[in-house]
Formats: structure tokens, sequence, C-alpha cells
């Protein structure tokens, strides 16, 4: 009998296929003493366990490129925590097996990290993962993951592991099905740049019985079990239309009546450069730098390092514009070298432009490098600050970029409610606004965007939200400058219509949804956007606002 459930889509497609389970967790190893004369063996034994699990992400990583590897090489990271691994031989020095020292250290970790303040709390399913292929590799016993299938499947977990999501095979996985996460979690943003269908925040996924049927709606977020032949038929159907509608779609971003809409894409390295070209970005509206830092966490790259990084970005999009935000550090990304270890609420505290302020010679560092990256290049090149709160935090941006002679626009990121309700003053110091639409949902909504139980504060669609987006767009039309959307909201095509309507001068995104977005634009006028999102924001609740909207783009 076919039955509806409903979670949280987060990847465009239509997937069909019998479900496949993610194989289980590490057992608890037993606690067993052993002699003292083995200790150093086990220490051993522990090191070269945790060396090999950490070596591997890493090559996960340089597979998988792009966004996912900068997520495995931070895994990597805990993987060879300094404190960890001595609290690891402490525990093996008073009796404790290698498998087991590991196992209880990381527990330590891991409550410290839930009780860290929200943002590390969300990095304990990445600390269990780490945790699970230490033991498995000490055990000998298989590491927890994808399962093996020489036929197509849904794959069902209680949450994706990067190490697992970043090189899913998408010719056997037809795509996901999660019980945690969020719009904006880990496993959400690298199915979207894999192009696989993703339903997230399932109550109740892990209960789907191994060997089921089901249809995978992940734009709807809908879930068919044992779906009828019809209901097949009439999603195939709707899937085949819409591919079409892809490739009938070129050139750039507009909406029916010919308004510009530039689509740039999301990029966190020249690995995701050939990904973007292929989709037709019109350029680069968010390059995350971080992912140079994260190589090393106790020492900033030098500025040559730098250089060499941001040309080949630059280089790729010749006359085309590139927004660089620089170091976005803290918080679930924290550097050694930089933030500060004992904050008790990190996504509260010091990071972001915060952490480059109390660090200038990093920032002047930065700016330097994307300066001479820039030089004898036909690029427009603007460079943004993250965290921004208010009028001071951009005019002490706008003047670091100044001193270090950077020749480019210079911007600031609406991810703290504060900048949205002040935009016209942030305006006064800058030339454009960038919204981060997921960082600006968790701080307007006190939600984690990491953690399922709250996904329905995470989601773009909330209305006030979309109130917070407007009163930028405004500022921006107002002042005579430039507000774009650099967060997940802009992937969604319905969403981007709104956006579009509300004022949003450009929209970027992860390449694969570019396609998706630019078809769905060019459907609808500017008139029917601005009605769209007057109805969105004359809701109540995000399922209010996107039913509003497809109300009035749908003509009902």
């Amino acid at each position: 009998m076919e039955t509806t459930l409903r979670g949280v889509g987060v990847s465009h497609g239509v997937a069909i296929g019998e479900v496949r389970h993610m194989g289980t967790a590490v057992l608890e190893p037993p606690a067993k003493q052993i002699p003292t004369e083995d200790a150093e063996r086990e220490q051993g034994r522990a090191r070269k366990a945790v060396e090999a699990v950490a070596a591997d992400l890493i090559a996960r990583g340089n597979l998988a490129g792009g966004e996912a590897q900068a997520v495995l090489e931070a895994q990597a990271m805990m993987a060879q925590d300094p404190e960890l691994m001595a609290d690891v031989d402490r525990r093996v020095a008073v009796g404790s097996t290698a498998e087991r020292a590991v196992y209880d250290a990381f527990a330590a970790y891991r409550e410290l990290l839930a009780g860290a303040g929200e943002y590390l709390a969300g990095r304990v399913a990445d600390l269990d993962d780490v945790r699970n292929r230490i033991v498995a590799r000490l055990l000998g016993v298989p590491m927890p993951g994808v399962p093996d299938s020489d036929e197509p499947y849904v794959l069902v977990a209680r949450d994706l592991a990067p190490a697992d999501t970043a090189l899913l095979d998408p010719t056997l996985v037809l795509g996901f099905v999660t019980e945690e996460g969020g719009p904006t979690s880990h496993s959400a943003i690298l199915a979207r740049a894999l192009g696989v269908p993703a339903v997230v925040a399932l109550p109740g996924a892990g209960e789907l019985a191994e060997g089921t049927m089901i249809a995978v709606d992940g734009s709807t977020g809908e879930i068919f079990v044992n779906p009828s032949a019809e209901k097949k038929a009439r999603l195939e159907a709707a899937a085949a239309e819409r591919k079409a509608a892809l490739a009938a779609s070129t050139g750039p971003g507009a909406t029916a009546d010919g308004h510009k809409v530039p689509l740039l894409a999301n990029v966190g390295g020249p690995a995701d450069v050939p990904a973007a070209l292929e989709a037709g970005a019109e350029g680069v509206g968010l390059f995350r730098t971080e992912f140079l830092f994260l190589d090393d966490s106790k020492n900033a790259p030098s500025e040559e390092k730098q250089v060499e990084a941001y040309r080949q970005v630059l280089e790729a999009f010749p006359e085309g514009r590139v927004v660089v935000r620089v170091l976005d550090a803290g918080a679930d990304k924290p550097l050694d070298f930089l933030t500060p270890s004992d904050e008790p609420n990190p996504a509260l505290g010091v990071r972001g432009l915060r952490t480059l302020l109390d660090h200038p010679e990093v920032l002047r560092t930065q700016l330097t490098a994307l300066a001479k990256a820039a030089e004898g290049l036909p690029v427009y090149l603007e460079v943004m600050a993250p965290m921004v709160a208010d009028r001071a935090d951009a005019k002490a941006f706008a003047d670091a970029c100044r001193e270090a002679g950077l020749r480019a626009k210079f911007g600031a990121m609406v991810e703290i409610p504060s900048a949205a309700l002040r935009a016209r003053s942030v305006l006064q110091e800058v030339e454009f606004l960038s919204l981060g639409t997921n960082d600006l949902a968790q701080y307007t909504f006190a939600a984690d965007r990491q953690v399922g139980a709250v996904s329905r504060l995470q989601d773009p669609w909330q209305p006030a939200l979309l109130d917070l987006v407007a009163l930028s767009a405004e500022a921006a039309r107002a002042e005579g400058k430039s507000c774009g959307v650099c967060g997940e909201a802009a992937s969604d095509p319905l969403l981007a219509c709104v956006l579009t309507g509300l004022g949003v001068t450009s929209l970027s995104m992860g390449a694969a949804s570019i396609p998706y977005v630019r078809a769905t634009l060019a459907k609808y006028t500017v008139a029917q956007c601005e009605r769209a999102a007057a109805a969105a924001r004359a809701a109540d609740s995000a399922e209010e606002a996107r039913a509003a909207a497809q109300a009035v783009l749908s003509g009902e």
C-alpha cells in the first residue's frame, strides 16, 4: 500500500529505487585490562590506526575535490588532534586496549563538543565517524559506511558522514534519505554538489525496511513508499520534463521579460571551477577561502601560496565577476593560530571579521595576496567580509582593503540580523551586500544549521527571513548599490524567483543548481516574481509561504 512521508528536500530531482541502509556503527569495544608491558605496543597500534584513518580521509578529499575536500581535511585534523592522542596514550598506560582507549578518549571529547555551543555540537557526527573508522581499523572489522551493491539503490541513513557522502557513486546511489541533518548540513551541501536527489530530516527514516521500493522527490521533500505504477510514471514524467527544460535553457540568468539576474557559483577553490564553467556560471558569487587555511591549523598559508590559488580562480572568469570572502574562521572552523579555544559559545564569539580584526596581519596578507593575484587580469574582483554586525565593522574592513592597496569593490555579508536592520548604514562604508542566508537563518531563529530537530527554523522560506532579505535589498536599491544572495536559499528555483521579486540583484549557488534556477527564472516576469514575493511574506510559516508563492506563479 502506498504511503507518503515528508522530510526536507535539499537536492533536486527524483530517485526511484530500493532502500539500502548505511552500514551500522562500530560496536563499543570491550573494557578489558592489558598487562603494563603491552602498553607501548598498544600505543603504537593506536597511533598507526589514527594515521591510517587520517591519510584515508585526506585521500578521499583529494579524490572528491572542491567543498568535500575541505570538510574531509577538517575531519583528518580531528583524528590527529594532539590532545586526543595524549588522552589515548594516558588511557593505554593505565591498562586500556588501544581500541577502548580511542573509544573512551573520543567519548570525553564528544561531551566537550556537545556542550560547547550549538555550532561545535554540530560537529559531533563528524567526530563519531572518525572514531568509528579508527576503532574499526583496530578491531579488524569492515568500516561503517556505504553498502556494497551491484544494483542502483536509494541510500537511507541516520545521517551521512562527509567521508561517505563525498565519494558516493551517482551511477549506483540514485538518491539518499537521512533522519538527521538540515537544509544546510554538510550532507545537503555535498548532495547538491553531486547532483544526487536527497531528502533530510525525515522522522523514522531508519524504519524503512531494507529492499522497500521508494520514490524520493528532492524538490518537495516527499517520500513515496511502495509507489503505485501510476505515481512512478507521473514522477518520472515530471523529472523528464524538468530535464528537457534544463537542456533548453542557456545563457545569462534572466526573467521572461528580460530582467537580468546574474547566476554565479559558490566555490571553495580551483577544483570547483570546471563544474561552475560547465553549468554556465556568469562568475563567482562566493569564493570561500578557508580551504587554504585548513591545510595547517597552526600556521597561515604564505602570501605566495595564496596568490597562486586565488589567481587560478580569477583567471577562469575573464570579464566575469568574482566575489571573494576573506577568511571566515571560528565557531565550526577553528584554527589553532587564530581562534580562542575556551569560548563558552563560539558561534556567538570571536569569529569571521572579528577574528581578522584581532589578527590584522592575517587580513593584511590575504588582501595583499588578492591584490597581486588580480594584477593584469580583466576580472571584476569584489571582496567581502563575513559576520559584519554594523557600520563600524564595515568601515574597519573597507579601511583595511584600502590600506592593502586592493583595487576592488568592498562588500559586507549580511549574516547577522543587525546588519539587515541597519543595511543603509552599513552601505555608507561598502559598495555591495551579500546575504548569507544559512547563517542569517541560524542567528535569526537561534537554530543551529546542523541540528535536524530545528530544521524547520532553518528553512529559507521562513517569512521572517524573507523580511530581512527584503530590508537589505530595499536599502541597497535606495543607495544605488547591489545586494546578492550567496546562501543555499539561492539554489531553490522557486525561491530564486521570490528573491528576485524581493529585489535581490544576483544569485550564487552550487554549480549543480544553476541550470534549474536559470530554467525556472526564464518562465516568469519580474511582476510575477514580485507578486509571489509579496504572497510569501504575507504568510505565517515556511510551508504557507512556499505554497502561496507557488500558487501565484502557477496562476492558481
